[in-house]
């Protein structure tokens, strides 16, 4: 058994040598230095970007510190860490620098209303606004001339007030046809567009003068897009209480039509046109 064992790697070995691959003498250490990478064939570590630190600037104030005023505090980002929306480096901030500050959010995609605030002296929704690629400070402050809950978190229990006293809902006393759902042309659907995407975010409403002013009478921009959204629903059947609802010379007519309401809609919407369009319809009535 030996002799065979000694003759079956002697002639293995002489197979492989006559065949170039590898030497008879030292086959185990050949192979093993033709698997081995050189240090040329290693792949280079990757450079890390260099770091682009922004400043981020956050209204803070405590209701359970009297004592205390508001103040902006100051926060530092690198923003290769951080994601490209406002609402992501409030979220940063929270979840490695302070976990004491209040800011409301839900859906993250434009749709909830939840995180509107004042970025930069402007109204916007978090989720939907980019973080500025430049070298000045991002300011963020609550909606303004609202009372504020806690740090970006307003109270808007007034402006759900209003949007109740509207009657936002579908009101009719005809049954459908057919027991089923109250059908809309094409053409009566249109007349929607521009009006049911509103998420009442309060944006367009904060951003009024008049509504700074007299918010406790004047309905403001929101609530009005609301109320004619179901003026221009065929489905409808309260149009001509709802314009006499409206027709007050402050609940409507508070509106200049300076057209803040349109600049501030983070939707694209036009709160303006569809005032507009109630004080047409009221002088159309009378």
């Amino acid at each position: 058994m030996a002799a065979l064992r000694t003759t079956t790697s002697r002639l293995l070995g002489s197979s492989l040598a006559a065949a170039g691959r590898c030497s008879p003498l030292r086959p185990a250490t050949s192979a093993f230095a033709r698997s081995m990478a050189t240090v040329s064939d290693a792949p280079s570590p990757e450079t890390k970007p260099a770091p682009r630190i922004k400043k981020f600037q956050v209204y803070r104030w405590d209701p359970n510190n009297a004592t205390e005023k508001a103040k902006l505090q100051d926060f530092e980002l690198d923003l290769n860490e951080t994601g490209e929306m406002v609402l992501d480096a409030l979220f940063k901030i929270k979840d490695e620098q302070d976990p004491s500050l209040v800011f409301r959010r839900s859906c993250r995609e434009g749709i909830c209303g939840s995180c509107a605030m004042n970025i930069n002296g402007q109204n916007h929704l978090a989720c939907l606004c980019r973080i500025p690629d430049d070298d000045k400070p991002v300011k963020i402050y609550p909606l303004p001339h609202t009372y504020v809950v806690r740090d970006l978190v307003p109270d808007l229990t007034h402006f759900y007030a209003q949007l109740k006293s509207v009657k936002p809902t579908l009101i009719r006393d005809t049954p459908s046809p057919d027991g089923k759902e109250y059908r809309q042309s094409i053409e009566e659907r249109h007349k929607l567009d521009g009006l049911d995407e509103c998420v009442l975010c309060a944006c367009c409403s904060t951003s009024c003068p008049s509504y700074w002013w007299n918010s406790e009478e004047y309905l403001g921009p929101a609530v009005l897009l609301q109320s004619y959204r179901w003026l221009a629903d065929s489905r409808d059947e309260r149009g001509p209480q709802r314009l006499a609802a409206l027709n007050d010379s402050m609940a409507l007519y508070r509106c200049h039509t300076i057209l803040n309401c349109t600049r501030a809609c983070p939707k694209g919407l036009n709160p303006g046109l569809a005032i507009a369009n109630i004080k047409k319809e009221l002088a159309l009535s009378n």
